[in-house]
């Protein structure tokens, strides 16, 4: 992993080694395996083992079928084919199985769909025709299946494109439905949702985006006035989420599918692929080297080399159910890249800093971006943003700030507030046992200033809450309507804690502790109790496995109540660590 630590990501060899060096865990496996699929651990997801493994072998193709492109291998090309041939045989002890609606082989599709589209000599007509045509039916079966009105409706064009790239008829009525489903969720200025109007989040850049600059570079001729469409709005949204990056090259952790890690840069791997300069290449260039080398420089892999579940290290806790021990290969994906040629300009592009402006609204996206110390920390301030039937989706898409330095925890538990891990919100109990957070709002307003939330953790309760940025602090304001007696609890940033105890300290009203190079404060300005230090339970936090928090308290009878504080997440003098990412 030394290598991968030192990986600079300016060149293409440089891109090359370090794919090399991210497959290499798993290469023996996918040699030597006499299955159709991969056992990379024993952590279950919502789909069966036989999905799990499949995924587990099929999903590094969004890196390994890229870098085919540019450095051939056969070796594991014939394993792959094999690996492929044994799975879609009906006939044999290997096979897949059949797809179902909304199943899990039509996600792990599309990277076959990559594959079949890169390399029709190379992969393609390495298939025995009797195995091609089983390929082919297999792989149509998920155009006649039940899928998420959501971003898998690309997975449905870019299998009916690889088709048609074998052989197949397309069916372009179909498939203009499917376009045009697509076409329903954008919503202007480059940002599509994710099926729902309060999900948007980072499946607008690496899947919305990222599959329709692959569309548009296979199918211009074919299709040129909807390559157009992809190529522009790409474009568009390019210059937004310039900002979700602070100058280290950390993305901003909130939103579902965080294990995805570095496929936050993925977007910007796809402009070079589809050659859309949205951006000067050598701001991409930057972008992504910093990117990646502060990714490589995290505890992502386990012991033996392999991708973990996890975050900024292995974490089960933050995982959602559709995360088995394949699914981080997805990360992969920021690998696109090196299908593009020896002399794309990307290559030879100087590497060049992105100009930013410190504070930015992105309307679209329900964020407002400030980017402080120069750049070296990263705050979002998200507004009337949800999901469903996901974990943990209070803690991904409704804290009050997310920040690309502290990160954010999730609960492990719903009992104890340390349970909870409730940083960067306001849990509110009736008991002082059990608390709830903010989730689904009533009502919210984001301006260039402030965010407000309406908001209502129980029936009986409603909270009106403003938020007011300044520099790495911010103050929020609670007006609380309540016909029950509350506990509440005010969080703040969490830090690490690598001692028995955090160093910190508290007063009446306030409190701060510091570790890292990180300080956390939080001061009540009117309506609380007291000031306390928290210790969560361990692994809740996505980037510290032991955390410690700044916390307000107050117990409120019925009626109305007004809470005030300051809450600051500020970068210290001795903040080095990240500075030599």
């Amino acid at each position: 992993m030394e290598k991968l630590r030192e990986n600079t990501f300016l060149t293409r060899h440089d891109y090359q080694a370090a794919l090399e060096g991210i497959i290499q865990p798993i290469r023996a496996a996918i040699l030597d395996s006499d299955k159709a699929g991969l056992n990379l651990g024993s952590s279950g997801a919502v789909y069966d083992r036989k999905r799990s493994e499949m995924e587990a072998l099929i999903r590094p193709l969004w890196g390994i079928a890229p870098y085919w492109s540019s450095c051939q291998d056969n070796e594991l090309r014939d394993a792959y084919v094999e690996k492929v041939i044994q799975g879609t045989n009906p006939a044999g002890n290997n096979y897949w199985g059949e797809m179902d609606n909304y199943d899990q082989y039509i996600v792990e599709s599309a990277a076959l769909a990559l594959t079949l589209l890169l390399h029709k000599d190379y992969f393609w007509e390495q298939i025995p025709k009797k195995n091609q045509q089983y390929l082919i039916d297999w792989l149509s079966q998920a155009l006649t299946k039940r899928i998420p009105k959501n971003n898998w409706t690309f997975f449905k064009v870019l299998i009916r494109v690889a088709l048609y790239r074998c052989g197949v008829s397309l069916d372009k009525e179909e498939l203009e439905k499917e376009l045009e489903l697509i076409d329903s969720m954008y919503i202007g200025d480059g940002w599509y949702v994710d099926g729902k109007t309060t999900q948007r989040d980072y499946y607008v850049p690496f899947a919305f985006h990222y599959y329709g600059l692959i569309y548009s570079t296979v199918m211009r001729e074919e299709d040129p006035e909807w390559s157009k469409r992809f190529i522009d709005r790409a474009v568009r949204f390019a210059q937004d989420f310039v900002y979700y990056f602070d100058e280290a090259g950390e993305a901003l952790p909130y939103g579902r599918s965080q294990t995805y890690r570095f496929a936050q840069g993925a977007f910007f791997s796809a402009l070079v692929f589809a050659d859309v300069e949205a951006i000067p290449w050598g701001e991409v260039k930057m972008l992504l080297s910093k990117h990646l080398s502060s990714w490589m420089n995290h505890d992502i892999f386990t012991f033996d080399g392999r991708l973990s579940i996890g975050y900024h290290y292995g974490n089960l806790v933050m995982a959602e159910g559709y995360n088995a021990p394949g699914s981080p290969y997805w990360a992969l994906k920021t690998f696109l890249l090196l299908a593009a040629k020896e002399n794309h300009p990307f290559w030879s592009a100087e590497p060049a800093p992105i100009q930013r402006e410190n504070k930015k609204l992105i309307e679209k996206g329900n964020m407002l971006l400030l980017h402080e110390q120069a750049g070296r920390h990263l705050l979002g301030y998200p507004a009337g943003m949800m999901i469903e039937n996901q974990a943990h989706a209070q803690s991904k898409y409704s804290k009050f700030v997310y920040s690309s330095r502290f990160g954010f925890s999730v609960s492990k538990a719903g009992f104890s507030y340390e349970e909870g891990a409730f940083d960067n919100t306001l849990a509110v109990s009736r008991d002082g046992a059990y608390y709830r957070i903010k989730e689904n709002v009533n009502d919210f307003k984001l301006t260039k200033e402030a965010v407000y939330y309406q908001w209502s953790p129980f029936g009986e309760v409603q909270i009106e809450t403003e938020i007011y940025p300044f520099g790495q602090w911010h103050l929020r304001v609670h007006e609380i309507d309540t016909v029950i007696p509350l506990e509440i609890r005010e969080g703040g940033f969490s830090v690490p804690l690598s001692g028995r105890k955090p160093k910190g300290e508290t007063g009446s009203i306030w409190g701060k502790v510091s570790e890292a190079g990180l300080s956390s404060q939080i001061v009540a300005v009117e309506g609380y109790d007291q000031a306390l230090l928290v210790q969560p339970e361990v692994n809740t936090s996505l980037f510290f496995p032991r955390t410690t928090l700044p916390c307000l308290t107050k117990k409120i009878p019925a009626g109305k109540h007004r809470l005030i504080c300051l809450v600051g997440g500020i970068l210290t003098e001795s903040d080095g660590e990240h500075d030599k990412n």
